[in-house]
């Protein structure tokens, strides 16, 4: 078990200008985030060091953030604590600039490829593009590896000075069971002397292996991408399995391609357009003395302001200064100072010329484990409290073909219910869910459907003409939601709503059933609609955030 993120994180004592509380804050979230996501309130206490009542108010004011969850007896991260990290990953413009590359690449080679930085004497990743096979990459966007047992490792420490390599012998003494990087199976460091060798290889050679240091069976191949100005930007690195190839192989095969590739990175990188930056950056000081004066003790507005200035940073706002930091914040200057330098301690910001900066450690607040949501988990907690607020049964659901399918679903309890279990595949033309779905499609598409879609009567009242159901989804489509009556089963009425991506494609659909019987087709509209259109929102707002550097699958 990794050793408790204490209070201090740190082997350096803290600054006597330090916040406390948000030290606090930060340990309680790197917890969760090498836990998995999702804890309970005594665990915290026990894995952190801390008192049960300063565990209370911490998680308190991070669900008051929308950071985490409280789940019964549980705490868990919540999509929304994804915008720290996405205000670094913003700043770095890796990722936007990149990304695209290295998709390419990984179709190209039929390989998960990854971006990485470096962490100190690790690196983390910032993009991956991964191939969805029985053996393949488990890394998370935000995972910190040890450099000594990775591809791209070598190739950092061939940069680094006297300083560096000390601090890297320090961590492996102190650690040497690599418990410190919980994303890997722990395992004694190399020899200094292999590595040292492994760090000499890859200056001179410019590329770099990894032949089964992370885990047998997974090999790696890694080249730099420099900057415009010369330095490391970051490490492209594709992996494999043994099955498919050895180190060797790996290298004789696909050096080129990837060397190609870096090398149009590179030149994308020398052509990119300046950032733009925001006209006007987003105050969050009054929302914090707001949640202060409403929930009194509960809220701890010190952590709050000080996770406030990690998000204050992005495109455009990469290195700011103090005054840049309290606009952008709306805090005051000395607020925004306290907060800075306790960053900085705790290794989060870096400070160079009076301009902060975002370091990579930021991935490590909750990022790894977010960044594996799919839709139907990531809409799960906003179908339960639906459920709760109409008591009925609330559901999600894709088009598959001609069909809908359930992917998630809270049932009501209740003693006549709709039985309805994630997986079932009803006919899109019949449903609710699957008229959103229709509707929402592309004109000739949708024309094409219904042309060669021999619909059938599933009841007396399901509608199966081309005209009338083209007329229904051009309803649907103005509407913004669909009402169906007993088109499916007699006695079953539900209504749905679209679920829109971040580019504005409906990417899957919400809905509320119920039997004939509880609600008449009016009081679905005015009583259930508003509550599944929030809870569509509500979905949105955490799909918007968690896709903008990560692929969320939909299923």
């Amino acid at each position: 078990m990794p050793p408790p993120h204490t209070l201090q994180q740190t082997d350096t004592p803290a600054p006597a200008e330090a916040v406390a509380p948000l030290m606090r804050g930060i340990a309680v979230l790197r917890r969760l985030t090498d836990e998995g996501g999702t804890m309970s309130p005594s665990a915290i206490e026990r894995a952190t060091g801390l008192a049960r009542s300063t565990v209370d108010r911490i998680t308190a004011t991070l669900a008051r953030m929308e950071y985490v969850r409280m789940d019964g007896r549980e705490v868990t991260l919540a999509p929304r604590l994804m915008e720290l990290g996405n205000a670094y990953l913003s700043a770095l413009r890796l990722p936007s600039l990149l990304g695209g590359r290295a998709d390419a690449l990984a179709d190209e080679l039929d390989e998960s490829v990854s971006l990485a930085v470096g962490d100190g004497d690790g690196i983390r990743f910032i993009h991956q593009a991964t191939r969805r096979r029985a053996m393949s990459l488990s890394f998370r966007i935000g995972d910190l590896l040890p450099a000594e047992r990775t591809a791209p490792g070598p190739l950092l420490a061939a940069g680094w000075d006297d300083r560096q390599w000390q601090r890297w012998r320090d961590h492996r003494a102190a650690d040497p069971e690599g418990l410190d990087f919980p994303a890997v199976p722990p395992r004694t460091p190399s020899d200094e002397k292999e590595f040292a060798a492994r760090a000499q290889r890859a200056r001179h050679d410019g590329w770099s292996l990894d032949d089964q240091l992370i885990e047998p069976g997974l090999v790696a191949l890694a080249v730099p991408v420099h900057s415009p100005g010369g330095e490391v930007a970051c490490l492209v690195s594709v992996v494999s399995h043994t099955s498919r190839h050895t180190a060797a192989s790996l290298r004789d095969t696909l050096l080129p391609r990837v060397l190609a590739a870096a090398a149009a990175m590179e030149q994308d990188l020398r052509q990119a357009p300046p950032a733009v930056t925001p006209d006007s950056p987003v105050a969050l000081a009054s929302w914090t003395g707001a949640s202060k004066q409403e929930l009194g003790r509960e809220f701890n507005e010190s952590l709050a302001r000080g996770l406030t200035v990690l998000a204050g940073f992005g495109e455009g706002r990469d290195a700011l200064t103090l005054a840049d930091v309290a606009r952008a914040t709306g805090l005051a200057r000395a607020t925004a100072r306290r907060a800075l330098i306790t960053l900085e301690h705790l290794g989060y910001v870096t400070t160079r010329d009076r301009a902060h900066s975002l370091t990579p450690r930021v991935l490590a607040l909750g990022y790894p484990p977010l960044s594996l949501a799919t839709l139907p988990h990531m809409a799960q907690p906003h179908l339960a409290a639906l459920t709760r607020q109409v008591q009925d049964s609330a559901s999600l659901a894709v088009l598959v073909g001609d069909d809908v399918q359930y992917t998630g679903r809270v049932a009501t309890r209740r003693i006549m219910n709709v039985n309805i279990t994630v997986g079932t595949r009803f006919p899109a033309h019949a449903t609710s869910m699957g008229r959103v779905l229709l509707a929402a499609l592309p004109a000739a598409e949708r024309e094409s459907r219904l042309a060669r879609t021999r619909a059938h009567a599933l009841t007396p009242y399901t509608v199966t003409r081309p005209d009338e159901l083209r007329v229904a989804l051009d309803r649907v489509r103005a509407d913004g939601y669909a009402l169906v009556d007993e088109e499916l089963e007699v006695g079953l009425r539900s209504v749905a709503v679209p679920v829109h991506d971040r580019r504005g494609t409906v990417v899957a659909a919400v809905n509320v059933a119920m039997h004939s019987s509880s609600r008449t087709p009016e009081e679905c509209v005015t009583d259930v609609l508003p509550h599944l259109r929030a809870a569509a929102g509500h979905i949105e707002a955490d799909l918007h955030i968690t896709e903008r550097y990560v692929r969320v699958p939909a299923m």
